[in-house]
């Protein structure tokens, strides 16, 4: 209730879908899967529809590829609540690989779709501060990480919230001026995206539309900058053509 309780812009990233496109994005390059051709849809859902909504659009949901990632909404589009949502927990959608695992889908009494092809595990809690605690513990005292990247699958790009003006200051996750689109780390760098991490305190060379994807040429950074010459030599790591 107390505004001043929590980091604001950081809260904001949570609901405009930037905070959710990071984490998706960790996943992919965690996992080899890949993030779907338009990014992150946010469609709404509950618990109960999740093997029905998260499968390929060509077996009637919303995935437009198998082995990708997706966040469901609490809310429907007209903002209203979805009823058994599952805004604080987790969940994955796997695909039988044939008739025993359906059956097994079936005697274990799994969340099935309508087909029996696909079957949904969830959890109703994300306990983010104790799941930290229990990572940073496991790689300090085992060596073993919860998770790593094994390459560059998913980035975010810095996506304009409204039009942008010609000398603005962009202000960075969570702020009035971008968000983070999930894409494919191939397509971020075929068009030079400026990622959602360095679109704060630079400044527009010129006028952008609404939802377009910003470009580190339209921006004016600093190429000294410690941060920007970490990702440059990222980018120049997954794609030689690329020129720092």
């Amino acid at each position: 209730d107390d505004p001043g309780s929590i980091n604001l812009k950081m809260f904001n990233s949570l609901l405009d879908g930037s905070k959710s496109g990071i984490e998706m994005s960790a996943v992919c390059n965690a996992t080899g899967l890949a993030p779907q051709s338009d990014g992150l849809n946010f469609p709404p859902c509950s618990r109960f529809e999740l093997a029905d909504v998260c499968k390929p659009a060509e077996d009637g949901g919303c995935l437009t590829a198998r082995g990708t990632t997706e966040v469901v909404s609490s809310l429907t589009r007209d903002g209203a609540s979805v009823p058994h949502h599952l805004a604080m927990g987790t969940y994955v959608v796997i695909e039988a690989a044939g008739d025993y695992a359906r059956q097994c889908f079936r005697e274990y009494h799994m969340l099935q779709d309508r087909s029996g092809r696909y079957a949904s595990l969830y959890r109703p809690t994300h306990m983010i501060g104790m799941e930290l605690g229990v990572s940073i513990a496991s790689a300090a005292i085992r060596g073993e990480p919860t998770g790593c990247p094994t390459g560059f699958h998913a980035d975010v790009a810095a996506t304009a919230k409204r039009q942008l003006k010609a000398g603005e200051t962009l202000d960075g996750e969570g702020g009035h001026c971008v968000w983070g689109r999930q894409m494919s780390a191939a397509d971020s760098l075929a068009l030079g995206a400026l990622p959602l991490g360095l679109a704060a305190d630079v400044t527009m060379r010129h006028a952008v539309d609404a939802g377009a994807i910003l470009t580190y040429d339209d921006v004016v950074i600093d190429a000294s900058d410690s941060a920007v010459t970490a990702r440059r030599q990222m980018e120049s790591a997954f794609n030689p053509s690329h020129q720092t």
